[in-house]
């Protein structure tokens, strides 16, 4: 069987097409490795070393073999073969690699990546994914080698620093002296030319308070919103951890999951003055927007869209551990030069369009129709996903956690 040398993302990529089975070895490690590339590259197995782990947790050592036949993946090729499906299985391993043997027996081609190939190796673009990367978790926004490593360390006491200053300054002082200051230590706010809110507010005769509808980057979102407005808001939530409501400088307003009481709560809260909601109901780090809850179009007969996006450079933000949750806004202070780019778009009527029935399902059309404004403005992606698409991927649960209130 042929040994040839190869760029790994490459091979992957054009592979896809025409071969029915890829299969990838070599000293990596199996667990980490095997989910990326399995489910966002297109390999159909991963043979390499497990991770050790103790009482659930990795401790960074590696055991001592590789199961050859783990899976029964060997015997699961040869059965397709002698079927006749596709054109063969293709092995992808590096130089040294124990796996050269295993491949060169039941793999019609194997390609080796050296060192010289791995040195070409260029990010592949977000268009040419084979699977759209919606969701990941994490707290690094890097790539961590060993300078970025030691430059990460070396930041950190000044970083910690920098994100209890900001959040005292958000906490304890009005929005026109704490904006400048985060300014001052690097953390940005820009807002993008648009309709002003109170303009449209004026021109619509409407009473009560305005209801905005941002997409959902950080926890920080209806903050934002607030300190751009530069006065008193209400954001409704449900799975944010106490400590997040606690320390947040705005109103906040639980939600019970109870649709009738929800509406009930919000109507009253729109009736006393302006009120934040992001429909998606849970974060997305990347450019896509999650699927849009409609129950916000049975609050008014118009919203005002808010077009939210972030800039980081170290750590992002979010992350779907419940234990951690209550640091969100930290680590996105943490980052040297955090930004946030703030756009208020045109009003949006909520109300039936010509021939389209009242009921829920007008409520689901007008909140489609809101997420399309929004993809619109920020050049993002919409999607069907939602937040338990995103918990069950990550977290392996619905992201129902007890004792949390979603935003």
């Amino acid at each position: 069987m042929a040994k040839k040398p190869c760029e790994f993302p490459t091979a992957v990529l054009s592979f896809r097409r025409f071969l029915q089975r890829r299969f990838l070895g070599g000293r990596h490690h199996h667990r980490p490795t095997s989910t990326t590339a399995t489910e966002y590259i297109g390999v159909n197995a991963v043979i390499g070393r497990e991770v050790i782990a103790v009482a659930g947790r990795y401790v960074g050592l590696l055991v001592d073999h590789i199961d050859m036949d783990d899976g029964g993946f060997v015997d699961e090729v040869m059965e397709e073969t002698k079927r006749g499906k596709g054109d063969g299985a293709v092995g992808l391993a590096g130089v040294g690699s124990k796996m050269h043997h295993l491949f060169s027996r039941y793999c019609k081609e194997t390609y080796v990546v050296c060192d010289a190939d791995k040195k070409e190796w260029q990010p592949v673009p977000r268009e040419k994914y084979p699977k759209p990367l919606i969701f990941h978790d994490g707290r690094l926004a890097f790539k961590l080698t060993p300078c970025a490593a030691v430059a990460m360390y070396t930041y950190l006491p000044w970083g910690i620093f920098l994100a209890v200053f900001r959040s005292l300054a958000f906490g304890l002082l009005p929005y026109r002296v704490s904006v400048p200051l985060a300014a001052f230590t690097g953390m940005r706010s820009r807002l993008i030319a648009g309709p002003s809110p109170d303009a449209t507010r004026r021109n619509s005769g409407t009473a009560g308070g305005r209801l905005y509808v941002c997409n959902h980057r950080t926890l920080l979102d209806p903050i934002t919103v607030a300190a751009v407005l530069n006065k008193p808001i209400t954001a409704v939530t449900y799975s944010v951890s106490p400590v997040s409501e606690l320390i947040a400088p705005i109103r906040t307003a639980r939600l019970t999951r109870d649709r009738d009481e929800d509406r009930r709560r919000m109507e009253a809260l729109l009736a006393r003055g302006d009120l934040v909601v992001c429909p998606e109901g849970t974060t997305c780090r990347e450019p896509y927007l999650l699927r849009f809850s409609p129950l916000f179009a049975e609050l008014t007969g118009e919203v005002t869209p808010v077009a939210l996006e972030t800039r980081i450079d170290m750590f992002y933000g979010t992350s779907t551990k419940p234990a951690a949750k209550w640091l969100d806004p930290f680590y996105f202070m943490l980052n040297s030069r955090p930004e946030y780019h703030v756009e208020f778009l045109q009003p949006v009527s909520t109300a039936p369009v010509d021939g389209e029935a009242g009921g829920h399902g007008h409520s689901i059309n007008a909140a489609n129709r809101v997420q399309r404004v929004l993809g619109e403005a920020l050049a993002f992606e919409l999607t069907e996903q939602t937040r338990k698409d995103k918990y069950e991927m990550l977290a392996g649960n619905k992201g129902n956690v007890k004792g949390e209130a979603k935003m």
